[in-house]
């Protein structure tokens, strides 16, 4: 793993979930023992306690400093991150609907939303955007966007790899990942960087930058901007059925018809800001957040225009599907039957007298060569945190610190449709829609306490304590009339809405909100200089399912000044996201090679309440994880085993079929056109899982070729097994056996890295090796039995960069990632009914070799 273990670079406390209540402290007391002596790397991460080094930690931890993380062709913080800590992962989404625009990410293998996310110490908002196809394990995850901070704006990325939600609340079942921003007083960066893939295509252009200005005698003012531009990526092939046409005259069909590729991403623009100043009385006041804009476009499933259901045929392609002006308007039906099992409908008699006969109509004349919509959205991300700390220095809170802050939080997600049609309004319907909005707003009030006593023991024992209040919304406005509209021609066969991902009408409309109160105390104990304790527990109530009671106890006992041993044992849990329980959305799988439009309702809505769904309630885990720390001059070695169970896992149903049988009881229970829907699904407490693993990081640092030679290893095994899934009282699974094996084997269970990094005076350079092991890979959703999915093979993929230092000033940079071009797994000719050449589930860019080249002004 590309962790840089500096010995001069420190670690903020990730503190606690309520805030950050000891890191002031921490962060002086760290600074002051680097100034008394050259000491290995601090880290306050998983206590609030004193800070301690990194082969003191009584849970695993990995630091990666900013410089680190901009070692990569990437400007997405997912992709650097994934470079760096193997444990963590984040696939590309080519055809995934709103999971296209913010990508999903993994740590220890389980989903997006059970891994903590920090800013400063501050819990981070979640985006509005929830995974609806994310690969298995963040199928209907909701996380916060990591990919708006830039790694410009970053002093180090601290990742506490242990269950934490004692500590730090509801969504540290997997771990804890805290983004620390710069806090330099004086000087900066700008670079520019462009990039491409080997093929020619992605050009991605970034430019970005940093500045630290004084604020006072004792304060600072740091700010960062990065602004990005990448074009779209095609690895596809055109489809058989698209062939097909082409070659019997249909000139309306694109080459290829559909795209398998990273989306466009245009005008992306961040600012970040960290401000703090010291007032006296040992007091702080601070202040940080940012704006984050982009808009993203990505590709959609090709519309066959002989087949595609509810817009071109109601009868799989036997006939063509004709609207009828006049029935309608109530009157006899006149349009004749089109047959369409044909090479090109457009050359048949049939079409042509239909076309001449003003009475009838077809998608055809608006698409004849079918369609792939083209789904986009403009992603917009604020943030904003203010708060005093300090110590008390009179009367009886003398010598306490605390922490009083507040932060708000928003994410909007504006989709729209293009290249597209309504097919219920005929052929007055647009092209394009505006299909509305998914608003996720964020509002804490956190105090926190903290001090240490002296109860005879080897040191004082800290304890802190402290209070959070938490109101969380997620908001559905809706998308333009054309968009949802139950057109004319609804009651012929035609689908409502725009087709691909249908507006939000106004019965979705509307704000849900949920607000909680939580309460902790934390403390460690130092018995000897050889052993240490730490017990944390934690309240928090929820006025939507009630309270939840978490614990921590973790310990650490030194056998030799040299050689450690480390374990904790946590419960922990995560909440259902506000938007998981009130979503509303369409989407459109490939399942077993058929298109199929599924709704996603509510678990409250008599759609999915019909087929069994029933109110969400928290997640819960258990984990343990026991490992031992070495440290032999230069050399140190962890390695930590695992093991995370977790009861009623909160994910996305399998599609579950609407039959024609079901249409009056629906209709009954007020469910509107039932028979325009194939699938239902909705979010359910629906399975259980155990996750086991080991992480090894080792690192060396010697003199070596008249310079600093670094080596970096780290090793990650993670293995998912699905205990149990939930069984209906009919007998059916709603969770799949397709599902289960995405869960179980759906990442590769080996990852690794190891770095080998060289500098000299004038130029600097590193080369990293990435290894992935076996996996099972899936194509366009289509997971079942006798579906396009393989076991793929491991692979190995290099990275390298070299930097010149031209003067004390400027930096130029070359680099390249996937430098010998590691081909992804391929598609079989045979699955190719889609028209991609690669599985889209692989666990690195199934898109191929990238060079990069930067250059870098520093002052």
């Amino acid at each position: 793993m590309s962790v840089k273990f500096s010995k001069r670079s420190l670690a903020l406390a990730v503190s606690v979930a309520l805030s950050s209540q000891s890191a002031l402290a921490a962060e002086e007391a760290a600074q002051e023992a680097v100034a008394e002596e050259d000491i290995e790397q601090i880290v306050v991460v998983g206590s609030r306690a004193a800070p301690r080094s990194v082969a003191d930690s009584p849970v695993p931890v990995d630091v990666v400093d900013g410089d680190e993380l901009r070692k990569s062709g990437s400007s997405d913080m997912l992709d650097l991150l994934v470079a760096s800590v193997p444990s963590f992962a984040a696939r590309a989404q080519p055809i995934s609907d709103a999971a296209t625009l913010v990508r999903p990410v993994n740590l220890r293998g389980l989903s997006s939303d059970s891994t903590l996310i920090l800013l400063n110490g501050k819990r981070r908002h979640r985006a509005s955007v929830i995974a609806f196809q994310g690969g298995g394990v963040n199928d209907g995850a909701q996380g916060p966007d990591i990919s708006v901070i830039p790694s410009v704006a970053l002093k180090q990325v601290e990742v506490l790899r242990d269950g934490a939600s004692a500590q730090y609340g509801s969504d540290a079942i997997a771990g804890v990942m805290n983004f620390v921003l710069k806090d330099d007083a004086d000087g900066g960066s700008i670079s520019a960087k462009y990039g491409e893939y080997y093929e020619g295509d992605g050009g991605t252009t970034t430019v970005d930058g940093n500045i630290g200005l004084p604020l006072g005698d004792d304060g600072f003012a740091n700010f960062s901007f990065q602004l990005k531009n990448a074009d779209a990526t095609s690895r596809s092939v055109q489809r058989p059925d698209a062939a097909g046409l082409i070659a019997a005259g249909n000139t309306d069909v694109g080459n290829p018809a559909q795209i398998w590729g990273l989306p466009e991403i245009e005008d992306d623009i961040t600012l970040f800001g960290n401000v703090g100043l010291d007032i006296g009385s040992d007091k702080e006041v601070y202040l940080f957040g940012n704006y984050s804009e982009r808009d993203v476009t990505g590709g959609f499933y090709y519309r066959n225009p002989h087949n595609r259901g509810n817009v071109y045929s109601i009868d799989g392609g036997e006939t063509l599907l004709v609207g009828d002006v006049a029935q309608a308007s109530g009157a006899p039906r006149t349009c004749a039957v089109v047959p369409a099992n044909v090479d090109n409908v457009l050359n048949t008699q049939a079409y042509q007298d239909m076309v001449a006969d003003p009475n009838c109509f077809s998608m055809n004349q608006i698409f004849p060569g079918g369609y792939t919509p083209a789904f986009g959205g403009n992603i917009t991300d604020t943030s904003l945190t203010g708060g005093v700390r300090g110590d008390f220095n009179d009367g009886f809170m003398d010598g306490v610190y605390f922490d009083l802050s507040a932060s708000v939080g928003r994410n909007e997600s504006d989709f729209n449709l293009a290249n597209t049609l309504n097919p219920s309004l005929g052929l007055s319907t647009p092209t394009e829609f505006d299909t509305g909005k998914y608003i996720q707003l964020e509002k804490t009030i956190n105090f926190d306490l903290s001090k240490g006593f002296d109860f005879g023991l080897y040191e004082p024992v800290n304890i802190a304590g402290g209070l959070e209040w938490r109101e969380e919304s997620f908001e559905i406005i809706a998308g333009e009339e054309s968009s949802w509209k139950a057109g004319p021609y609804a009651d012929q066969g035609f689908n409502i809405g725009s087709h691909g991902f249908k507006g939000f009408g106004p019965e979705s409309q509307g704000v849900n909100t949920r607000r909680n109160i939580a309460a902790y105390l934390d403390t460690e104990f130092y018995f000897s200089d050889a052993f240490m304790a730490g017990a944390a527990v934690r309240w928090e109530d929820y006025d939507s399912f009630g309270s939840t009671f978490d614990y921590k106890i973790t310990g650490q006992f030194s056998i030799t000044d040299d050689w450690s041993l480390r374990a904790s044992h946590s419960t922990g849990f995560r909440a259902p996201t506000v938007g998981q329980a009130n979503v509303v959305n369409t989407q459109t799988s490939l399942i077993n090679g058929e298109l199929i439009q599924t709704f996603l309702a509510p678990a409250t809505d008599p759609l999915s309440a019909y087929y069994g769904a029933e109110v969400l309630t928290p997640e819960e885990s258990t984990s343990y994880t026991f490992g031992t720390v070495l440290q032999f001059g230069e050399l140190f070695i962890t390695a930590d085993i695992y093991s995370i169970e977790v009861k009623d896992r909160l994910a996305q149903t399998s599609q579950i079929d609407v039959e024609a049988d079901d249409y009056d009881d629906l209709r009954a229970a007020g469910v509107q056109n039932p028979e325009l829907i194939s699938a239902v699904t909705y979010f359910a407490n629906d399975f259980n899982t155990t996750t086991s693993g080991l992480d090894v990081v080792a690192n060396y640092n010697m003199e070596m070729f008249g310079g600093e030679s670094g080596f970096s290893l780290a090793y990650n095994y993670n293995k998912t097994e699905v205990d149990s899934v939930d069984v209906q009282d009919d007998g059916s699974v709603r969770t799949g056996p397709d599902k289960v094996r995405r869960l179980e084997e759906g990442m590769p269970e080996h990852r690794g890295t190891f770095t080998v990094s060289q500098s000299w005076d004038s130029f600097g350079m590193f080369v990293r090796a990435n290894y992935f092991g076996e996996y099972w890979a899936v194509h366009a959703d289509d997971a079942g039995p006798g579906g396009w999915n393989q076991d793929a093979d491991s692979a190995i993929t290099f990275d390298a960069e070299v930097s010149y230092f031209m003067s004390e000033h400027f930096t130029f940079t070359l680099g390249a990632n996937n430098i010998f071009d590691q081909e992804a797994e391929r598609i079989p000719d045979e699955f190719n009914g889609v028209g991609g050449q690669y599985y889209e589930s692989g666990p690195f860019d199934y898109n191929g070799g990238y060079y990069y080249g930067k250059i870098t002004y520093s002052f």
